[in-house]
């Protein structure tokens, strides 16, 4: 007999506590192979495919497209052949070894199994009240007897006085109802004094406003990478004290180099690339801005190695892919990366190894035609350099009025790992390679 096998959302990677379900890619009753994708979710760091480790026939799935899932909780159910009968297909089939057989039997390929997180477990064979069990008759407890009731003494006669027809026309002309009145007259008889007062009460009270409609704004909630993004943000305002400083900077000779070099066979290389050359070798003279403050603020981690991330805009928003070890890679190398992992931003491809782990930021804004800003670091990095857009400006070079290509360079760093000299002379370092990118040649 089959085997109804249940496979729980693993842990993703980076320590992620759910995901959610933007498309299943199964329907109930199919049949599906052993790794086969069955769910594409959305985490905080990217849209990934999750294969089930189990080849069989879904029997269920739980959770909606939009739905988010938590980290542990059901995905699917699979029937699987059983490869034998009797007392052992009895035993797989019960709840704990099925659960168990679920997490050590295969591994879900690519990601690992998920920890046992104490889900709840639904009890087979539990004992019910039988149908016909006739329901508890409640018994009435016996009725004390009643005492004597003492005679009531009849009430006094009672007066009605007689409102008169002049009163009841004033009344009714001026829409005063009579019975919320308290008359005045003998017996409290209603008279046209008291219509007249109500009358004049009503005018002198505010006419009721009249409702105001209120517009209800849509209200977009905060979840997958948006609200990753705006969680990090917030956690990098709140505790990192960023300071930003910035220079003009005269970019025509390193635009010069970019033409001479695409001029001559070989693959294109960026501004981009030519950036993130510089920033490597700067990072190489002030290696204190390559850092990140431990968790508990009581030192400084120094990051040999330089995991370059950069701003991509994709699909699913802005992202900060890393190209990792790029103090190891050249110019060229630098650019195809950054152009492959380019690529895989804006088709919302990248995987969550891609989106972690950076040690330095370098975000070039000038792409969407500004000239400068002041970015929030990217936690827990230490620092970030910003470009604004290579315009056409005049400038004083060799002591003559000339129009030259110029950009913004601003450079945000966390204050804790440096003071302003060291900050002020990485941004002045790079600054000068972009103005004289020959002097790179001394540090390669």
């Amino acid at each position: 007999m089959p085997v109804v096998r249940e496979f729980r959302l693993p842990d993703l990677g980076e320590g992620l506590t759910g995901a959610e379900v933007v498309r299943w890619m199964v329907e109930v009753g199919e049949v599906i192979a052993v790794d086969q994708p069955v769910v594409e979710v959305e985490t905080a760091k990217a849209v990934v495919e999750v294969p089930c480790p189990y080849g069989g026939v879904v029997t269920a799935r739980y959770g909606a497209e939009g739905e988010e899932i938590a980290v542990g909780a059901p995905l699917v159910t699979v029937a699987v052949a059983s490869a034998g009968g009797g007392a052992a297909d009895t035993a797989a089939s019960s709840p704990a070894s099925s659960a168990s057989s679920a997490e050590v039997e295969r591994p879900l390929v690519g990601y690992g199994v998920a920890e046992s997180r104490g889900a709840r477990r639904r009890r087979v064979g539990a004992a019910a009240a039988p149908a016909s069990a006739p329901a508890p008759v409640a018994v009435a407890a016996p009725v004390a007897p009643a005492e004597p009731v003492e005679p009531v003494a009849p009430a006094a006669p009672v007066v009605v006085p007689v409102i008169s027809p002049l009163v009841r026309r004033l009344a009714r002309e001026q829409g005063v109802d009579l019975t919320a009145l308290t008359g005045s007259g003998p017996d409290g008889l209603i008279m046209r004094a008291d219509v007249e007062r109500a009358v004049a009460a009503k005018v002198a009270a505010p006419a009721p406003a009249a409702p105001v409609a209120v517009a209800q704004d849509g209200v977009v909630p905060l979840r997958g990478l948006r609200k990753a993004v705006a969680e990090k943000l917030s956690r990098s305002h709140r505790e990192i004290p960023a300071a930003t400083c910035w220079v003009d900077a005269d970019a025509t000779e390193l635009m010069a180099l970019r033409r001479q070099l695409n001029a001559t066979p070989g693959p294109k290389v960026s501004v981009l690339a030519l950036l993130a050359r510089i920033c490597t070798v700067a990072l190489a003279r002030f290696p204190e801005l390559n850092s990140s403050v431990t968790e508990d603020g009581s030192g400084i981690v120094r990051h040999s190695a330089v995991h370059l991330g950069f701003a991509a805009q994709g699909e699913r928003g802005l992202v900060v892919p890393v190209v990792r070890d790029a103090q190891a890679r050249s110019t060229e190398q630098l650019g195809e990366e950054l152009g492959r992992l380019t690529e895989s931003a804006r088709s919302g491809s990248l995987t969550p190894a891609e989106l972690t782990g950076g040690t330095f930021t370098l975000n070039n804004y000038g792409v969407f035609g500004v000239d400068g800003s002041t970015p929030i670091l990217n936690h827990p990095e230490a620092a970030m350099l910003g470009v604004g857009r290579i315009v056409a400006k005049p400038w004083v070079h060799g002591g003559e009025l000339a129009v030259r290509e110029v950009t913004q360079l601003s450079f945000t760093f966390d204050h804790r790992v440096c003071d302003g000299g060291t900050a002020g002379g990485f941004l002045r370092f790079v600054a000068d390679c972009v103005e004289q990118p020959g002097m790179l040649l001394r540090q390669l």
